[in-house]
This record gives structure tokens, sequence and C-alpha cells, in this order.
């Protein structure tokens, strides 16, 4: 999920929003930084969201493997509801369970619940639907359920029946929690499964989902598109949109040349132009991380995106993104979004969490995908100006326990400076071996931390018990204070540097430090030296006389020095 989050991104829709200009804000005195800072912080005022998944899985549903999932929606926007059937096959992992828990919100009128053909009791409130299961049942169930009504709006939608310019447009945003407001599921990240999803709506509008479009079947003026993935997928990934649509599409080549994959776009007919001058780099950005990572990782479905009415920024739904409306300009103000959604087909779909406490594995990864790509684009300088762009004064909280509110700053700015820092600790070599590598043993299943670090310890022979501590469970960032001075040694320069961390909540990191030494007009050398010490003097020789040192000149860290 990209929520309209980089200060960048949310200062423009600022700009929108209040008519101005930036040369106008610029004129006017006002401080920039502070302006950008004060927007964010209200937008995550605004719209975090509370977070207690422990309340919300049963012991139950941990004991069920989930296999498939077979969808029906029959939609009526003007009405606000839905006529829908759930068929869904799984295993029992555990024997003599007394129920088959699925999350399902309470709200829906349900017709029939069937447990391997046969109708059976259940039980049914707030937020779970119980099934009572009979002990002869083999291992291996099927579940149908068939129900009506109108969703409840939960989390950042949920199911909606929106409008816009008087025309209906139904779409579906679930992360975290909430594929349950429309469907019942074992509603857990790392439980996939596979899924067939069918949609009929009024035979004017486009109905759009994950994977690969198996057929449209016409019924005098409905439409039902029926949709199907062959690689697994995880509840909250799981879309549904349908509007009066127009479509366009580009062509992805395979790394190898031997595969030829559709990118398809469903735009609003008002946005149809804007939209081709949007999207227009999609090809260029999927190459650049299948060149990087690994292939694609849906390359036998698609790659898509959908306009739909969620205003704050975009969802990564497998194989097809949602972009808010309000993104669609023409004037490529928003290409971060859609670097950072592509990115998630690879860190968050195909490489899932094991649990939500891990989600700077999602976020982190695919907001550090964008600093990447705009490396590769515009060098170096993009890189380290992308980066400071997601520095903030002090991030709050840790990355291993995000807590309620999963969707913060932290989760991901600072996760894509861990990655970012540990590229500079390993090197570039050792740093793209790892996510590759990470990637091929992760893909289509799901990960933790603990997993993360295990392969960057395998690939970079070094133990890295410090690293994640002091940047993944820590909450504090480097403070040094130092001091210099230079001792002529007949024709050489002794530099001694006192460094000395100062910082709270975290006595000693250990980093690599870059130190600049800059002479009198004639350039600068870099020193790397590692830091394993609370305090330390450093003895630099040179042949000519040091005018001043910078202290990490590169903005590699999360660092900020004082001299004494």
């Amino acid at each position: 999920m990209w929520k309209i989050k980089s200060f960048a991104a949310c200062f423009i829709i600022l700009l929108l929003f209040t008519g101005g200009s930036w040369l106008e804000y610029k004129q006017s005195g006002i401080e920039l930084e502070k302006m950008k800072t004060d927007f964010f912080s209200q937008h995550l005022k605004n719209f975090k969201l509370r977070f207690d998944h422990d309340k919300y899985i049963t012991d139950n549903q941990r004991q069920v493997d989930i296999l498939h999932y077979d969808l029906f929606f029959d939609l009526f926007p003007e009405k606000k509801k839905f006529v829908a059937s759930a068929i869904i096959k799984g295993v029992l992992k555990t024997k003599g369970l007394n129920s088959l828990d699925l999350n399902f919100y309470d709200n829906f009128e349900i017709n029939l619940v069937e447990l391997n053909g046969k109708k059976t009791d259940y039980t049914y409130e707030e937020k779970l639907i119980s099934i009572v299961i009979d002990h002869s049942i083999p291992d291996t169930f099927k579940v149908k359920i068939e129900y009506s009504g109108t969703p409840k709006s939960a989390g950042f939608g949920g199911f909606s029946f929106a409008r816009i310019n008087g025309k209906p447009l139904v779409y579906s945003i679930s992360e975290p929690t909430y594929a349950s407001t429309w469907f019942p599921c074992n509603d857990l990240p790392n439980d996939k499964a596979l899924l067939d999803i069918r949609i009929k709506n009024d035979s004017s509008q486009v109905s759009v989902s994950n994977g690969v479009l198996v057929d449209v079947v016409n019924d005098n003026f409905r439409k039902t598109y029926h949709w199907k993935t062959i690689y697994p997928i995880s509840t909250y990934l799981i879309a549904l949109y349908s509007s009066g649509y127009k479509h366009f599409s580009d062509s992805y080549i395979s790394i190898d040349g031997k595969d030829t994959m559709d990118i398809d776009y469903y735009v609003l007919p008002n946005d149809y132009k804007n939209a081709q001058i949007d999207f227009a780099e999609h090809v260029e950005i999927l190459g650049f991380l299948a060149e990087t990572f690994g292939e694609y990782p849906f390359i036998g479905e698609k790659y898509g995106v959908a306009e739909f009415l969620w205003q704050r920024g975009a969802m990564e739904h497998q194989t097809i993104t949602g972009v808010g409306s309000n993104l669609v300009g023409g004037k490529n103000f928003f290409l971060d979004i859609y670097i950072h959604e592509a990115a998630h087909q690879w860190w968050g779909n195909a490489v899932g969490l094991k649990s939500w406490k891990d989600i700077w594995l999602n976020e982190g990864f695919s907001s550090y995908c964008e600093a990447l790509y705009f490396e590769y684009k515009s060098g170096s300088s993009a890189l380290q100006t992308t980066m400071q762009s997601k520095r903030q004064r002090k991030f709050i909280g840790s990355l291993d326990e995000p807590g309620e509110f999963l969707f913060t700053n932290t989760v991901y700015n600072k996760g894509a400076w861990v990655l970012h820092m540990l590229r500079w600790e390993l090197g570039d070599k050792i740093f793209f071996k790892i996510l590759r590598e990470y990637y091929r043993k992760y893909k289509y299943s799901n990960a933790s931390t603990g997993d993360f670090k295990n392969v960057c310890e395998s690939i970079s022979g070094k133990d890295l018990d410090k690293f994640f501590d002091q940047w993944i469970r820590g909450v504090s960032e480097i403070e040094l204070s130092y001091d210099w001075e230079t001792k002529q040694i007949g024709d050489n320069y002794n530099t001694l540097i006192d460094l000395e961390q100062v910082q709270e909540n975290y006595e000693e990191f250990h980093f690599l430090l870059e130190i600049g030494i800059q002479y009198d007009g004639d350039g600068i050398d870099y020193h790397k030296i590692y830091i394993n010490a609370p305090s330390i003097r450093l003895t630099i020789n040179s042949s000519k006389k040091p005018e001043s040192i910078l202290i990490d000149p590169n903005q590699r860290i999360l660092l900020s020095a004082k001299s004494k």
C-alpha cells in the first residue's frame, strides 16, 4: 500500500487542493519543511488504522490451510448490495477440531451453509462464522456459503459502492484485515490460496480482478467476468473493481525473451488520455525490478492498474494495483507511487508476510525500490536525494513491533533506510545477491524478519545480530559528538579524530562510518572506519593539510553529528 505519505507527494496534493503553486509558497517565506511535516502528521492523525490481530483470529483458524476460494458476486450498485456465494476448499491440519472458524462480518443475510455438500449448524456473530464440524468428515473440506446484503465500511473502506460523475464504481480495499467485510475467509496473510472469482454486473460495466480473465458471459443485460489465479494469493490482496472502464494495454517481455505478458490498464473514460501519459513507464519499471531481483513473479498472469475512488494513495492488489483517481492528472507527478506498487508484486505479494508485525518487509522494501529506480534512471545523486526525502528528525517506535498503527512513517521510511544501511554495510554485490536469494527462496510463500536475517547471514557470511538489534528492534539513531586536530610530522600530517556516541536509549551502535577529509581546493579523500565502541580515537595520515572533516558526507546511515 502506498498511502500518500512521501513528503513530496503530500505537498503536491496539498497544492492541488489549495490551488497554490510551488513558487507562490516559496516566495511567501513559509518554511517548506515545516509545511510538509505538518501535512504528513495531520494525514496520519486522520487516517491511522487501529489494529489488533490477536482478537481477530481464533486458535482454530491457525489449524486450517485454505487451498482455494471460488467467489461469486452479483452486483447491484444502485441498491449498494450484492448477492454472493463462496465455496472454500481446505485442509484441517489438526484432528479433533469442533468447529471451522472463518472471518466474516455479521451484517449479511446468510441463505445457505454447507460442509462437504451437507447443510450444517453454525454460529455467526461480530466478525466470525463458526461452522460445526462432524468428526466423521475427512481432513479435506469444502464449505459453501450463500449470502447477500450491503458490506460494512471498515478500515480504508473495505468494499465500496461509490459513484463518480454520476456513474457507479465498485471497488475493494481489504488491507490488512478487511477481506471479511465482503467474503468469508481465513484472513491470515500467510494462508495463501488459489482463487476463482466471478463478478456479475450491468453489461455496460467492466469487472476486473486478480489473475487472468478466463471468460466473459453475457446474460441478457448483465455480464459476468471470470478471473482466475494460477499463483497463490493472500486474502487481503484479492480485489474487485467494476465500472464503465476504458481499457488499454502495454506488453512486457520477460528477461529471457521467451514470454510476453500484458500490462492492462482500466481507467475512467475522462482520464483516458491522462492515464496513457501517467502509466507509460510501467514497462520500464517492471523490467528494472525483474533485472534487479528476478523475473516478474506473476509472468503467467498479468500486471495491471485500475482506477478506484480511494483518494489516499494506491493499493498493491496482486497483479492489479488500484490507483486513486485523484492521482491521474497527465503530469506524471506520482511516478514514485507506481514504482512502489509495482515493487510490491515482488515484496508483499510474491514474498508474503508471515505476520503483520513484519509489515516493514512489504513497505520498507517497496519504498527502497523507489530510490533504487531513481538511482537506475539518474545516478547516485538521485539515490541520495530520494533517501534524504525519507529522513525525519526521529522515527517513532521500532520496526520489530509496529504496534496497533501499522502504516506509519517508521514502517515505510525507516524500513527503506535499514536496507540502504545494510547495502552500505555489506557492499552492493552481496546486498543484491541477498535480495535475489531472498526472493527466490520465499517466492509464492511467506517470510518473517528472522527469515530475511537468515538469508542475509547465509549470503554474507557475517553475524548480523547487532545490525538487526540496533535497527530493527531499536528505536534510536546514531548521534555523534566529535572533535579533531591535525599535527604535522615532517612532510606529512596526522589527523586525530575523537568520536563519541551520545544518543539516548541505545548505548553502543556498531556501524561502518565514512569520513571525508577535505583539502583546500584539492578535493576530498574518503575513509571507511568500522565503529564498534561508544567512543574512539582515529588517526588518518595524509600528505596534504586537511581543511575540514566531514562525518558521513554521503549520508549513508541514520546519523547526526555535532562538533564538540
